[in-house]
Order: C-alpha cells, then sequence, then structure tokens
C-alpha cells in the first residue's frame, strides 16, 4: 500500500513536471490521439490560434492545421517545413513546423506531437525587405537614366559654351586687362571641367545600363591593353608596372579594362615626386573568388578615408593639387559590384596604397545589372 502510494506521488511529481515544461513552452505544442483528435496543448497555442484549452481539446487536429499531419503507420514526422495554422477568427497564420509519431512500448501508435514557431513577424520582415530591394532597384535605375539623359542633355550646351570660351581666349589674350584675361582662363577651366565631370557622370551611368554580357576574359590581356593606352602616362611619370600571370574570369572584358586604368592610373597620379614609382598588379584564389591587388608605393592616404574615396564626387584633395571629378574610384566600385564582387582599400600616409577587388571563381548567377 506504502509502495503503491509513493509510486502515485511520484507519477503525480513527473506528471507536474512534464506540465510545468509544457507550459513554460514558447512555442506552440499540440498533442493529438491516433484519430487525429486534439489531447493536449500548451499556453502558446491558445495564444497563437486566439482559442481556449478547453475549446480545442477534442478538435480535429485538421481543423487547425493546413495539411496532412497523421496518415496512419505511413508518417514519418515533418521537420522544420513551413504549413499554416487556421486561427480563430479565421487568419491563416504561417508557422515553422515539426511533428513525430507517439508509440507505446509495444509500438502501436499512442497519437502525434507538433511543435510550431510563429513566422508571422519573420514573414513580415522578409515582405518588408523584398518591398525594399525592389524599391531600391527601382530608384537606382531611375537615377542612373537620370544621370544618363541629365549628362547626355547637357552635352552640347556645355560643348557650345566651352568653344566660344576657348574662342574668346584665343582672339582676346592680351587685347583686354589682365583681370579679363585671368576671368576668360577661369571659364575655360570651369567648361574643361564641366565636361569631364559629364563625361565620368556618363560613364558611371553606364555600368550598369551599357554593360555587356559576360565572357570569357584573360584578365592578363586585359591589363597589358590598359599598359599600352597609358603607355605615355606610364613614361611621364617615370612608372614601372609589373603583373603576376592573372586568370580568365567571367566578365564584361571592356569595363575589367575600365576598372584597371582607372586603378593604374589613380596610382600614377598619386606618386611621390621624389620617388620611383612601381605599380604592381597581383592575384590569389582566396576560397571561391580571386582576389586581385593593385599596389603602388605613392604618397598613400589616412586609413580613415578608405571607405569615403569609394562615394561619387569625394576626394581628398583639391583640383589644383591633383585634378579629376571624384568619379573614378566610385566607377570601380559600381564594376566590381555588378561582377558580384568586393572592393576596399588599405593604405598609409607617405608608404603607398593597395586597392583590393574580389570576382567570383564561378560565373556569377546574374550578368545584365
Amino acid at each position: 500500500m506504502i509502495a503503491d502510494l509513493k509510486q502515485q506521488r511520484a507519477q503525480l511529481v513527473e506528471r507536474a513536471f512534464v506540465d510545468n515544461v509544457i507550459g513554460s513552452m514558447l512555442n506552440s505544442l499540440i498533442v493529438a490521439d491516433p484519430d487525429g483528435n486534439i489531447r493536449t496543448v500548451n499556453g502558446a497555442t491558445c495564444a497563437l490560434l486566439g482559442y481556449s484549452e478547453q475549446e480545442l481539446l477534442g478538435q480535429p487536429l485538421a481543423g487547425v492545421v493546413d495539411g496532412t499531419v497523421l496518415s496512419g503507420g505511413e508518417h514519418r514526422g515533418q521537420h522544420n517545413i513551413e504549413m499554416v495554422y487556421r486561427t480563430k477568427d479565421a487568419r491563416r497564420l504561417p508557422v515553422l513546423f515539426s511533428s513525430a509519431l507517439l508509440r507505446g512500448r509495444d509500438g502501436r501508435l499512442q497519437g502525434v506531437v507538433c511543435v510550431a514557431q510563429d513566422l508571422t513577424d519573420r514573414k513580415r520582415a522578409e515582405e518588408a525587405m523584398r518591398a525594399y530591394a525592389q524599391e531600391l532597384a527601382r530608384s537606382n535605375a531611375e537615377l542612373e537614366q537620370f544621370a544618363y539623359v541629365a549628362s547626355h542633355d547637357l552635352q552640347e550646351p556645355l560643348r557650345m559654351v566651352a568653344s566660344y570660351t576657348q574662342l574668346l581666349a584665343r582672339r582676346y589674350k592680351g587685347r583686354l586687362d589682365a583681370d579679363a584675361d585671368e576671368f576668360i582662363g577661369f571659364a575655360v577651366d570651369a567648361a574643361t571641367r564641366m565636361q569631364r565631370l559629364i563625361n565620368d557622370l556618363l560613364a558611371y551611368s553606364r555600368v550598369g545600363t551599357r554593360g555587356k554580357p559576360f565572357e570569357p576574359t584573360n584578365l592578363s590581356e586585359v591589363v597589358d591593353q590598359v599598359l599600352a593606352t597609358l603607355k605615355l602616362a606610364i613614361e611621364e611619370g617615370g612608372a614601372r608596372v609589373t603583373r603576376d600571370p592573372l586568370p580568365t574570369v567571367m566578365a564584361d572584358a571592356t569595363q575589367m579594362g575600365q576598372l584597371f586604368q582607372n586603378l593604374i592610373g589613380n596610382a600614377i597620379k598619386f606618386r611621390k615626386k621624389d620617388t620611383p614609382l612601381h605599380i604592381h598588379v597581383s592575384v590569389a584564389p582566396h576560397g571561391r573568388e580571386w582576389r586581385v591587388e593593385v599596389a603602388d608605393n605613392g604618397i598613400g592616404f589616412e586609413p580613415a578615408y578608405a571607405e569615403r574615396i569609394f562615394v561619387i564626387f569625394q576626394r581628398l584633395h583639391t583640383v589644383a593639387e591633383y585634378p579629376g571629378t571624384g568619379i573614378g574610384l566610385a566607377i570601380c566600385k559600381k564594376i566590381v559590384e555588378r561582377h558580384r564582387g568586393r572592393i576596399w582599400a588599405d593604405a598609409s600616409p607617405g608608404r603607398g596604397s593597395t586597392f583590393s577587388f574580389t570576382l567570383p571563381l564561378e560565373p556569377p548567377a546574374e550578368q545584365h545589372v
């Protein structure tokens, strides 16, 4: 008799422990019998579905769960699949659902236990992210189109302004006073800078709108062609440019040329006056990417500006010190991102710069961005 009481007490303690565990679960838990009728629910289930415990007990599991959960002995459980729970007020809630069969010691089916996590907030966040991505893509497309149209339409009137200011400079230089000559010089310089700015802005907008399909591209050949194009600048700058053997990648060859020309051209522009310039192009595999580096021993820059230099129109020097529009590195960034890569810079003042970018070993999934 005493042994029976101890056993009953132990069973009650065990049952209270199990009930406490079930009640403290944050996820929904439903236990159904072999006929598919609900036998146990926890508080999280009631809160999720809007029913009281008494309203749920005895109801068919199929009344609240879309899809087949229990189908005789053939069911082998489900793990982390998306399903739908139906609430008391007829709402449909997305849940991450798992189930397992309950069997007795004799192997006979005793029911099924179902655990579900509410995915409503996650789905809302995913939808918001999709909507944001679509809006960002639309905004970027509109911005690129605006930049292209504005730049294209400005070309002709600006060309006329530049032509007439240059004509004034040629015809009236020295025939007016010194101030007039200076003012005309300012106008000519401003028109020339504006033309360069518009051309660079057009190039920036065309990265996304005028890109060519990706094809096997030998980067060694691309760099050699760039060096031939920059031959005069390299000689005038007293530079020595070397490269490692470079791989063949799936890329837009024209944009790869633009990328290397901007990076090597930048190294030539920002060289030291008292030190022979050396530029080296290297490459190494890193995981599923190629990492390409363009290193120089030029003037370098403060590491704090390593991100700012890739922002359009951002400059670290005045136009008087180093000419340019502040768009070149922004174009590089856009080209690399179109190829599903990353670009960054490491530098220190007086010790040169290293511009690194990655390209996928495998062809990018989208080629017409």
